[in-house]
């Protein structure tokens, strides 16, 4: 379709940048300074990051001292989830016990399941319900047995806010209390969830949450460590050198990915829940369509929460990679979930911690929806569907449609 209008509807795997960052970002790439240097060019630098920082704290109600930036999602949780990650809220009499075993949603994007750096051994996910939400009697069952055996031991307990495929909501304040009254800490990958829905790092109760600008209309390659209380400590930080980021994360600070992070959670704070409402009904209105036009299609995790954005669904019959070519063809990018397996399409190990048939997971397709999306995409979309179908399924749904 050169030349024609697109409907882009992967905002979870990335949303385009909004063209007042881009505009933010075109002035930091013109200061000429160092943030670390300590004359009048760095100290114009070092003001513009630190006002970035601030504004990315005050989307998630965090303090601007507790924010780190680093090169994105995955980093910030790859440096998150380290054996030796320690609680030193009490000071020179704080007792360093390093957190040994890490317990992560099934469910969890790659860069948990895979991109931590604890050993196999020390690593176990936690089953979830046929909605993707995880079973928080097996995990408070774990954390008394490890407190029974290894009396002393601290575990690490990692969980997304909302799922990149799915949409769904774990209720974290409710696993983070089970955490804390086992006296192990919690990380929450707040990636896909911020600048989508309000969040508030206090009232969720965890010790640390990680996001990344790409998913807000902000740029690709940033992202943040944000602490509740800034006690963390971490011995063996991945990335040392020259004690930028108070030593967390050492290099010299990427000044327009920062800028462009802080005007990006300024936007999207600004409009979270005059969006959420409108993006919930463009959301609602496809669903309902595409139910009408193929009452066999499944919905996953339609009964939890989810996020107002994300519609995760499979129709009998059709195979994701089919679709995929048949939509771009008509002019409306999609997704078969996560984005991070670019150019290649293979069953969801979301779906299969959830219990979904694999035939039916062989098909699931994810429409994500952002600043960008309107009702004509949404129609366009769903006319781009039922093509498919037809030429998948024959006349029996050309008469549906």
């Amino acid at each position: 379709m050169t030349g024609a209008t697109r409907a882009y509807l992967d905002h979870n795997a990335t949303t385009p940048v909004r063209p007042d960052v881009a505009q933010a970002m075109a002035c930091a790439l013109m200061l000429p300074g160092n943030p670390s240097s300590v004359h009048h060019e760095g100290r114009a630098a070092r003001a513009a990051l630190e006002q970035a920082r601030a504004q990315v704290a005050a989307l998630v109600g965090a303090k601007a001292a507790n924010v780190v930036f680093t090169s994105g999602g995955t980093e910030a949780n790859a440096t998150v989830l380290s054996p030796g990650l320690m609680d030193c809220s009490g000071g020179r009499d704080c007792v360093r016990t390093p957190a040994s075993l890490l317990l992560h949603g099934a469910t969890e994007h790659a860069c948990i399941r895979d991109g931590h750096r604890f050993p196999t051994s020390a690593a176990e996910a936690i089953p979830v319900d046929a909605d993707g939400l995880v079973d928080k009697d097996w995990l408070a069952g774990r954390l008394e047995r490890l407190a029974a055996e290894q009396p002393g031991a601290r575990a690490l307990v990692s969980l997304h806010l909302a799922n990149n495929e799915t949409g769904v909501l774990q209720p974290i304040a409710g696993i983070a209390a089970i955490a804390k009254h086992f006296g192990a800490l919690m990380h929450c990958d707040a990636v896909q969830a911020a600048g989508k829905i309000a969040i508030d790092i206090n009232m969720l109760g965890v010790d640390v949450l990680t996001l990344s600008a790409h998913k807000l209309a902000g740029p690709k390659g940033i992202g943040a460590i944000v602490f509740r209380t800034g006690a963390l400590e971490l011995a063996d930080k991945p990335i040392r050198g020259g004690g930028q980021e108070r030593g967390w994360r050492a290099g010299t600070e990427n000044v327009a990915g920062i800028v462009g992070f802080g005007a990006a959670a300024e936007i999207a704070a600004r409009a979270i829940e005059t969006e959420a409402d409108r993006l919930s009904t463009l959301r609602d209105r496809l669903e309902a369509r595409l139910l009408a036009l193929a009452p066999d299609t499944v919905i996953f995790g339609r009964s939890a929460p989810r996020l107002p954005n994300t519609s995760a669904f499979a129709t009998p019959g059709i195979r994701a990679e089919t679709a995929l070519i048949m939509l771009d063809l008509n002019g409306v990018a999609l997704s078969s979930g996560s984005a991070c397996s670019s150019g290649k399409v293979k069953r969801s190990h979301v779906l299969d911690a959830m219990g979904v048939d694999p035939a039916m997971s062989a098909g699931a397709l994810r429409a994500s929806l952002g600043w960008t999306t309107c009702e004509a995409q949404i129609d366009q979309f769903l006319a781009a569907y039922a093509k498919a179908l037809v030429a998948t399924k024959g006349r029996e749904v050309q008469a549906a449609a």
